[in-house]
């Protein structure tokens, strides 16, 4: 799984990132560049770029130069964001509450990534923050909750953790499969009819979004075609309503 960049069309490209448990297990990670209207870029999320791929990213962007902003979008991606901020020192970093408390070294933006006023700044996404389940966990090996973010010019969503591709041999063969996070259940907030909630919410991401290129942090960059993120999101979910629902 080495570092690669893929050019995903309509100014989004989805960098898929070494992240190694323990220094050993490689279990990847990403970020993704997009090219807004302006002609100015933003990353989601941070990674440390090295060798071709930094090359390729510092001339698209006048060598860095054309950076707006990195949007951090998941409260327990924090590895990347220091050397991120030294290599973009011009950018605004937006990122969760946590972000601030575990990355202090970086000029945080009073705006929180999740806020209103990120969503109407960056039109080129929708955005949509996991309903039900705890998007900052007070057992910090639970990161099942999110916010995601679609670009709809290029049909592709970036989401770390609570959605995934499980690996398969048969890749194109089969419909690549979505799975929820293993630790979704867990995450359901202290709340009745919470299952329920993140089952309704993730039934319409479901339908609302028309993703052909799934960019999820910890699996691979997946390619699906028309309708088949949708069957395969609402297979994942229906199977797991049951437990959730009564959870």
């Amino acid at each position: 799984m080495a570092e690669k960049i893929h050019d995903l069309g309509s100014g989004f490209w989805n960098i898929r990132g070494e992240f190694r448990i323990g220094g050993v297990i490689n279990i990847g990670t990403q970020c993704s560049l997009i090219k807004l209207e302006s002609g100015k870029f933003i990353f989601l999320d941070s990674y440390k770029l090295t060798g071709e791929v930094r090359d390729k990213v510092m001339a698209l962007t006048n060598d860095g130069q054309d950076v707006e902003a990195v949007l951090n979008v998941h409260p327990f991606h924090t590895v990347h964001c220091a050397q991120m901020a030294k290599d973009f020192p011009q950018a605004i970093f937006y990122g969760s509450t946590r972000h601030a408390k575990q990355v202090p070294e970086v000029d945080w933006s009073e705006d929180l990534v999740e806020s209103t006023a990120v969503a109407e700044r960056y039109p080129e996404l929708e955005f949509s923050m996991s309903q039900g389940i705890d998007y900052i966990h007070a057992n910090e090996m639970i990161h099942a909750g999110s916010l995601l973010a679609y670009h709809p010019a290029s049909k592709s969503l970036h989401v770390d953790d609570t959605f995934m591709s499980p690996p398969t041999k048969l890749l194109g063969k089969v419909l690549p499969e979505v799975i929820l996070h293993p630790t979704t259940k867990k995450a359901l907030k202290d709340a009745p009819n919470a299952g329920k909630e993140y089952c309704d919410w993730a039934t319409q991401i479901a339908h609302d979004w028309d993703v052909r290129n799934f960019c999820a942090a910890h699996s691979y960059l997946v390619k699906f075609k028309q309708g088949e993120f949708e069957e395969a999101l609402l297979k994942a979910v229906n199977k797991a309503r049951p437990k959730l629902e009564n959870a």
